[in-house]
């Protein structure tokens, strides 16, 4: 006997969308026929037809318990005023089943005091027993990479975690202890990295042009919020880009471009994988929604996200890259706060980013792609689910609806129309950019491994359901831009 069949006239599978029956077994999907295949009896049957059955959403990028800095000091990632940081597990995980995302990627933040090894050991501590939905890690290295620190990441690497994140900018003072990896570090990064079969994860920006518009836009007395863009603007996207793929080119590395905002940026991760390198970009959901006109509201810091918001050519260039598959990921860098901390950064110097996205991703992509932009249900699935898995080193036991893989399940009720109120959301923040929009298309249901987290409004889930996921890259995907 099944434990479960859900039965749905739009399933997408890796091999395309139709009309299936899904036979579940504890853990894993066990079969995918055409209807009446299935005759088995099973403990419960969910007849989803009218509504779309897609894998559990991949979210390859959040940030949990990140620390928030003082106003008035420098930006230290490992000091912060005490009690203040982004929400935790509990609360990102949670946000995550209510939006149909089933596995979600954290980062684990080496630094001066705290060593490769010990980061990813902290950070899997925290979120074990505290998740709802499962979860992987990504490791971020520190500015200054010592040797010791080096030689710890093939260890990172073979522990299941081979998504090594580097930063280009955050220099003294702003930045104490610095953030950024220069040049020579990282590509002896990459080398390593791609000795042993791991992907570069980069916040890619020039950290020159960077201070040299703030010092510029100081001396002209334009330091408010409403021109960051000004700062974190297209040229540095074009110029740390373009640098960052000859590094990776040279050192063999495959890179996944983060938080891709600019016209500039699509071109370059365009013009490297027409030239066969393995590189990959993501843009967030809210660059694809606002544009910098949103930063001149009374509370325009609350939409700010790094880089940085950009113009509408900039919005209408990532969505055609989202389309045509130039850009492989749509994901949301969420740090999820409380908005009495996100306006706090008032200045191009003290602007707070990130934003409480990972329960309306999916949704919203959905809506804007599938349901108004005639965006294929495969692409959709590629976009949320599937790349994400590919690319990290997780697919098809993530990210696929197929025999053998986890039994991550999000179903869609097309039909769905509403504007969304924070009462809605289930994120642990009192504010959200996404209230007021208007949704087409919302998940009713999330199933974890074959357990039913989610139905309609209500959580069944627990914070034990969620397990780490090790994962291993697939040579396919670090030979080419596979996907």
């Amino acid at each position: 006997m099944l434990d479960l069949i859900i039965r749905s006239d739009r399933v997408v599978t890796p091999h395309g969308v139709g009309e299936y029956e899904i036979g579940i077994q504890g853990e894993q999907i066990v079969s995918v026929s055409v209807p009446g295949a299935v005759t088995e009896k099973a403990g419960r049957i969910i007849d989803a037809k009218g509504r779309i059955v897609v894998p559990g959403g991949v979210e390859p990028h959040d940030h949990t318990s990140m620390k928030i800095p003082s106003q008035a000091g420098p930006y230290n990632l490992f000091a912060s005023e005490p009690g203040q940081t982004s929400q935790k597990p509990s609360g990102a995980s949670r946000a995550c089943a209510f939006g149909g995302t089933t596995t979600v990627v954290d980062f684990a933040v080496s630094g001066p005091s705290r060593d490769p090894l010990t980061a990813v050991a902290e950070k899997k501590k925290e979120w074990a027993g505290s998740s709802y939905v499962d979860y992987s890690l990504h490791c971020t290295l520190p500015g200054e990479p010592s040797p010791e620190y080096l030689a710890q990441i093939p260890e990172v690497i073979s522990q299941g975690i081979p998504s090594i994140k580097c930063y280009t900018r955050g220099r003294r003072p702003l930045f104490d202890p610095p953030a950024q990896v220069d040049e020579g570090y990282l590509y002896e990064v990459m080398t390593i990295v791609g000795q042993h079969g791991g992907i570069m994860v980069i916040h890619a920006e020039n950290d020159a042009i960077i201070s040299y518009m703030r010092e510029k836009l100081k001396r002209e007395g334009r330091v408010g919020v409403e021109n960051i863009h000004l700062v974190h603007n297209n040229l540095s996207e074009d110029i740390e880009f373009r640098k960052v793929i000859r590094l990776a080119e040279q050192a063999g590395a495959a890179v996944y471009l983060l938080h891709v905002s600019a016209k500039e940026g699509v071109a370059a991760v365009a013009e490297a994988r027409a030239k066969g390198l393995p590189i990959y970009g993501e843009t967030l959901h809210c660059y694809t929604a606002f544009t910098c006109e949103k930063y001149k509201e009374p509370d325009g810091a609350k939409y700010h996200t790094y880089p940085s918001l950009k113009y509408p050519e900039d919005r209408e260039a990532l969505w055609a890259a989202v389309l045509d598959g130039r850009l492989s990921i749509v994901a949301t860098d969420d740090v999820t706060t409380s908005l009495e901390v996100k306006l706090r950064g008032k200045t191009i110097f003290d602007a707070r980013g990130g934003h409480n996205g990972l329960e309306t991703r999916l949704a919203y992509v959905f809506s804007e792609g599938v349901s108004k932009g005639g965006m294929s249900l495969q692409r959709f699935v590629d976009l949320t689910a599937a790349n994400p898995a590919k690319i990290l080193g997780m697919y098809h036991r993530k990210g696929a609806i197929a025999p053998g893989s986890d039994a991550d399940i999000a179903i869609i009720d097309p039909t769905i129309k509403k504007k969304i109120k924070l009462s809605d959301l289930h994120s642990d923040s009192d504010f959200s950019v996404w209230e007021g929009w208007e949704f087409r298309g919302w998940p009713v249901v999330t199933i974890l491994r074959g357990k039913i987290i989610v139905e309609g409004e209500k959580l069944l889930g627990g914070l034990s359901d969620g397990k780490f996921v090790a994962r291993k890259i697939a040579p396919e995907i670090l030979a080419g831009p596979a996907c």
